[in-house]
């Protein structure tokens, strides 16, 4: 933002602010008339979408009721690891919205948009072990935030030919959100409505793009919520808390992290803290209920996880990265997966929250649910079937901490010819060899899936598959993957005669040096199988 701007809005004055809404009525009526281009406003439920969504709804609430023909979506994302708080405003807010549209003839619809069961937080993290999101793996976003939304704008795309997405992003709010809005306005179509960088058939308008956060407040404070909220309650929320600023509706990976946010997730760990939920706690005793919650989010947020994870990648692999430690460069492998041990803590962990907060939330908030009866029975599903842990934790665990049988809802769920008992004579058999427990539950688990099929196509390579994943040691593994890393370095820098020296010890039997690998030759690697092997090869 330059300096000539700021100055501006510093000193823009109520009366200016006030014509700057006519202006904004208008604009927005004969945009609105210009085409039969479905709007869609992107509602967080907080401030800054909330004016424009006002803005939006005043202007065409003043036209008559013949030209009021177009339908405006308004769609709002539950990543369902929400701020409790606001989830629920959120929840009665869209009800009011579709109430209060009908009524007063409005063509506002509401949609609560929610991730895929395969994509939302808990599958991930405590189904496939996903570690806690960081800057170098945001996984989140994308899931919870970005695909619900994209799809919901595709479909009206594919139906329409075109959309206009209405959003409440303004400059005042950063210098970096400034800059990124003032790289759009060359291509603009006409003012504030600009191209969509990441969805085509999409222009995206900015009605509030040069407010300040006071003229906001103004707005929200001195004109009417067409939609039965009072605006009042809003302000009382962001009050409580030290952070002023709102999670918005997010279409692509540019948008920051909302950690910080009122709006953003209970889970957030893309920041240092959880602001906002911290003064939610500390200012209101009625909120102290939620300090499970941020007990949660505070133990997945550590700053060194390893111990908590696999040496391996999710798909078995031993990857190894370069990092600089004390000025050295160190080579080591990139952690993986939460363990199992970690996997069954977490979940236990969410459904104690769960349980807990449902006995001293106040009583409109006592039907709480951290993670759904659907999500239970996903990760159930993925630590039964591709981690082949039959000993089925998840019913157990469940059962220990709320005093209830888990009732699965996935058809034939239940129906299994592993279980505990094998798993613990299995694991007596391994002693405390886990790689050996591993194998031997992958091979039984693998046999155990094809025995009921007709056709047992593809069963010799899913059995190869957990040799090549889990038949070394932690250490074995770590050092094989040392050595095709060395091969590859030694391939780069023309070093036949290290080549050579470093294939003779991947091929060796690791038990002892004299005696020849019990790898077939074919699958031996060779100097020629690497230089011209294809990269997915090695």
């Amino acid at each position: 933002m330059t300096q000539e701007n700021i100055s501006l809005f510093q000193s823009r004055t109520v009366t200016e602010l006030i014509e700057d809404i006519q202006k904004l009525t208008q604009e927005i009526q004969d945009l609105y008339r210009l085409d039969s281009i479905p709007w869609l406003i992107g509602w967080s439920g907080g401030k800054d979408s909330s004016a424009v969504l006002q803005l939006i709804w005043n202007a065409i609430s003043l036209l008559p009721a013949e030209q009021r023909t177009k339908p405006i979506h308004v769609i709002s994302t539950d990543t369902q690891v929400e701020n409790p708080i606001v989830s629920a405003w959120v929840a009665k807010s869209l009800e009011n919205i579709r109430t209060s549209a009908i009524q007063q003839n409005v063509p506002i619809q509401p949609h609560l948009l929610k991730p895929q069961l395969k994509d939302t937080f808990w599958v991930n993290l405590i189904g496939k072990g996903y570690p806690a999101p960081r800057n170098q793996f945001r996984w989140c976003t994308a899931r919870l935030k970005i695909n619900p939304a994209n799809s919901f704008i595709r479909e009206m795309v594919r139906n329409n030919g075109e959309t206009i997405l209405v959003l409440g992003t303004r400059k005042a709010e950063s210098s970096k959100r400034s800059a990124t809005m003032k790289k759009y306005e060359a291509r603009r179509v006409r003012e504030r409505l600009s191209p969509n960088s990441s969805l085509p058939n999409s222009l995206v308008y900015t009605p509030i793009e040069d407010w300040r956060d006071d003229e906001v407040w103004l707005y929200l404070m001195q004109w009417k919520n067409p939609w039965g909220n009072d605006n009042k309650d809003l302000f009382s929320m962001y009050r409580g808390a030290t952070a002023d600023n709102e999670c918005p509706l997010v279409i692509d990976t540019s948008t920051p992290s909302c950690g910080d946010s009122r709006f953003g997730c209970w889970v957030c760990t893309m920041v240092s803290q959880d602001k906002s939920m911290e003064a939610m706690i500390q200012n209101d005793e009625e909120k102290e209920w939620m300090q499970p919650l941020l007990d949660i989010r505070n133990e997945l947020d550590i700053e060194n996880d390893r111990d908590k994870r696999d040496f391996r990648r999710i798909w078995g692999n031993v990857h190894l990265f370069e990092r600089n430690v004390d000025g050295e460069i160190s080579v080591e492998p990139v952690p993986g997966p939460y363990t199992k041990y970690w996997r069954e803590h977490w979940v236990r962990r969410v459904l104690e929250a769960q349980t807990q907060v449902r006995k001293t939330a106040p009583l409109e908030m006592r039907d709480i649910t951290l993670i759904t009866t659907e999500e239970l029975s996903e990760i159930r599903r993925i630590w039964l079937e591709e981690k082949h842990e039959f000993e089925d934790s998840l019913p157990r665990i469940y059962q220990e901490v709320t005093g209830e049988p888990f009732k699965d809802p996935r058809p034939g769920a239940d129906a299994t010819t592993l279980g505990a008992e094998e798993w613990n004579i299995l694991a007596e058999v391994c002693e405390d060899d886990a790689m050996h427990l591993e194998l031997m539950a992958k091979l039984l688990d693998t046999e155990r899936q094809y025995h009921a099929k007709n056709r047992r196509v593809g069963i010799y390579e899913d059995l190869e598959r957990c040799f090549d994943t889990s038949s070394r040691s932690r250490e074995q593994a770590i050092q094989n993957a040392h050595h095709q890393y060395d091969i590859k370095q030694a391939i780069e820098n023309g070093d036949i005669a290290k080549v050579k020296e470093t294939l003779k010890k991947l091929n060796a039997d690791p038990q002892s040096e004299d005696k020849p690998t019990t790898v077939p030759p074919a699958q031996q690697l060779s100097w020629a199988s690497l230089k011209f092997a294809k990269p997915s090869d090695t």
